[in-house]
């Protein structure tokens, strides 16, 4: 029997947790010890990464967003991201509204304006301030928060949440590389993977709650006159971050979703209404046409790093946005990939993808387009130099304009409070979870440090050079985590690979389990107008099931396989287990299931159990989960019939995989199922 080696059960995982911490205190300390120097430094990286790795952040991206549509089309796409027979945890609204905070609820408040006007003031080629420096504005804003954005994001979702849910390794960064270097991922590798995950998460949290800060003190010194200062901002970073880790504390399903849908309701109503009274007829044609000029120009706009020009437009704009997603995209990803368990990779691609970029694109059309309207068309040019001046009040000065502004403004500063909350909270969760090598229950007091950590990295930074310091750190952090999403693609794909051979194993011998032979067609005939009750299957699991199971293993024993028998009291289960050193192991067991009685079914051709709501019925399981076939009412020789017709499939797909790759039929082939992962995921 192979051995698995799992990550100690202490909710802190040592060699990850001290690293994090140490480098986040050094930082803080220097920040705080010389801001003066600290702001220069930042701004000395930011220019050196921008010159010599520009190249490197637009090509990763690209391949992200190939990668990831590549899969979700190819015939992979209708693998579950949990056994076979799972079903999704969250209803779609639920799981959308969730993504849809995380993602970057804040960025489309802070950037929904500002960026449109300062592309139309600023643009990186040609006039400004004419018609088509309107239209360049409005697509480099769909560009930067498009199907790319997601593309990232929903990347080291996917590889987090296929790893783990599918093959029950831990729920981090580095279940990703297990393809790729086995149990090392248990050591020093590992670990390093997730303490740069945590770096990186950290720092896009940190410039999520500067903007985020900025924002607040705008909309406050609108609403009430209070200053724009550095101070303001700290404290409002210092009060929302007590009050997420009230929310961080309730967990995730009290605290977390119910501000994703407040979240999503506040966002809704706020676009709503501007469209409504903003120019609705030119806001429905502009998102047509720039829809479409994305659209046509995306393979363009993907490639462009303005090799011609060597402007440092690009590196304050498109750099910044991808490093910033790319380093956020351990806690998005990984928030996205617990919301997701039990949906098929195809509709957890479409859904991170697809419907975010639409939401955001109708989001640029109405704000921006709307304030891009009142410069060209009525005559609010002051809009410009006040956005130039400071992007953080873009949204205010656009309500400014607008009917009930007071209230519009105060309905966003309220907004954007629950988003900042959302982000620390959950932010929070994930950071705690990576610390911990993959635990998803862990002490209140841990994610309360992690909160507060995340806000006082967040201050010393906008002490040390504002929202410049924080989009620095944000794209030196993304760059060594970029190259550990290329090697997940790549680590991903290999399991892939892998599942495939299993899959055309199993498709090549259902022949044979289909061939009813002996008695098997009077029971199957029997099942369909059958609806027994939870005694006699029970009965039918606890004795004929289990004498079949025993009788199998007599003789797989006799033969020198290391077989046995196991009952499971708590599922009523009859399982055989089949173990092979250096192979993925053999598992057929006989279940206990509910299900509603049909609705066709009427009392003349009914069971004993007509009355009742549900029946019972002896399904059959395997590693990958359920089979959705059932057996009672066979004789011992059909139930030994099956036992053998699947553990021929299972031979069948050993003898198909490659064995060239040690990992593909050795040591680590126990990444198809780990003995332990099947019982988690049923129980």
């Amino acid at each position: 029997m192979t051995e698995k080696r799992t990550l100690p059960t202490s909710t802190i995982l040592l060699p990850v947790f001290i690293p994090a911490v140490v480098v986040s205190l050094l930082l803080i300390i220097g920040t705080i010890s010389d801001p003066e120097r600290a702001g220069e430094a930042f701004n000395a990286a930011q220019a050196w990464i921008t010159s010599n790795f520009g190249w490197f952040y637009m090509l990763s991206v690209a391949l992200f967003l190939i990668f990831i549509v590549g899969v979700a089309m190819s015939r992979w796409g209708n693998i579950k991201l949990g056994p076979d027979h799972c079903e999704a945890e969250y209803s779609f609204p639920e799981w959308f509204a969730m993504l849809f905070s995380a993602g970057y609820g804040i960025a489309l408040l802070f950037f929904g304006v500002a960026e449109p006007v300062l592309h139309y003031a600023e643009p990186p080629a040609g006039a400004a301030e004419t018609v088509d420096a309107a239209k360049q504005a409005m697509q480099i804003a769909f560009f930067h928060w498009g199907f790319h954005i997601w593309a990232i994001y929903g990347l080291v979702g996917l590889v987090m949440a296929y790893f783990a849910f599918r093959h029950g390794l831990p729920l981090s960064m580095r279940s990703a590389f297990y393809p790729l270097i086995g149990e090392r991922i248990y050591g020093p590798i590992g670990h390093a993977i997730d303490v740069f995950a945590i770096l990186g998460t950290m720092f896009g949290i940190a410039t999520t709650l500067g903007l985020s800060a900025a924002q607040i003190n705008a909309g406050l010194n609108y609403l009430w006159g209070v200053p724009v200062a550095t101070w303001v901002q700290i404290t409002a970073i210092a009060i929302v971050t007590a009050l997420a880790t009230v929310s961080v504390v309730a967990g995730m399903d009290k605290g977390v979703k119910r501000l994703s849908i407040l979240n999503m309701v506040l966002a809704v109503a706020l676009m709503a209404f501007v469209f409504v009274v903003g120019p609705t007829i030119h806001i429905l044609e502009s998102f047509l046409q720039n829809t479409g000029s994305y659209l046509s120009g995306i393979v363009e706009r993907t490639f462009n790093l303005q090799a011609y020009t060597h402007s440092d437009w690009i590196g304050n704009w498109t750099l910044f946005i991808f490093g910033w997603t790319i380093a956020w995209a351990p806690f998005v990803g990984l928030f996205i990939a617990k919301i997701s368990r039990g949906r098929t990779i195809r509709e957890f691609v479409v859904g991170v993808m697809l419907v975010p970029s639409l939401f955001t694109f109708l989001w640029f059309s109405v704000f921006g387009d709307t304030a891009l309207n009142m410069i060209m068309n009525e005559g609010v040019t002051t809009l410009v130099g006040d956005v130039q001046t400071d992007k953080a009040v873009a949204l205010f000065k656009l309500f400014d304009e607008l009917p009930l502004s007071s209230f519009i403004s105060f309905l966003a500063v309220l907004l954007i409070i629950t988003f900042f909350v959302t982000s620390s909270d959950s932010g929070s969760l994930v950071v705690d979870s990576l610390a911990s090598g993959g635990v998803l229950n862990t002490p209140a007091w841990q994610r309360i440090f992690w909160a507060v950590l995340e806000g006082t990295i967040a201050s010393v930074l906008l002490l040390a050079g504002g929202l410049q310091a924080l989009q620095t750190m944000t794209i030196a952090s993304a760059l060594p985590f970029a190259i550990i999403i290329i090697l997940a693609a790549v680590g991903m794909w290999r399991a892939l690979v892998i599942e495939g051979h299993r899959e055309t194993s199993l498709q090549m011998h259902m022949a044979t389990r289909r061939h009813l032979t002996g008695s098997q067609w009077r029971h199957r005939l029997k099942g369909m107008m059958d609806f027994p009750g939870r005694d006699n299957v029970e009965i039918f699991i606890r004795g004929k099931a289990m004498q079949s199971m025993e009788k199998v293993v007599k003789e797989m024993k006799e033969s020198g396989w290391d077989a046995r028998v196991v009952f499971d009291e708590s599922l009523i289960r009859a399982e055989l287990q089949v173990e092979r050193e250096g192979h993925v192991g053999f598992v057929y067991d006989i279940r206990l299931v509910s299900q509603p009685v049909p609705g066709f079914v009427t009392a003349g051709g009914a069971s004993t159990v007509m009355k009742e709501e549900n029946y019972y019925r002896a399904e059959v399981f395997l590693r990958r989960g359920g089979r959705s076939y059932d057996v009672f009412g066979y004789d011992e020789d059909d139930i030994i019939r099956d036992i053998l017709d699947q553990f021929e499939n299972y031979l069948h797909f050993l003898d198909l995989t490659p064995g060239k790759l040690p990992w593909e039929m050795g040591e680590h082939d126990d990444l198809l199922h780990p003995p332990e992962s099947q019982d988690k995921e049923e129980k």
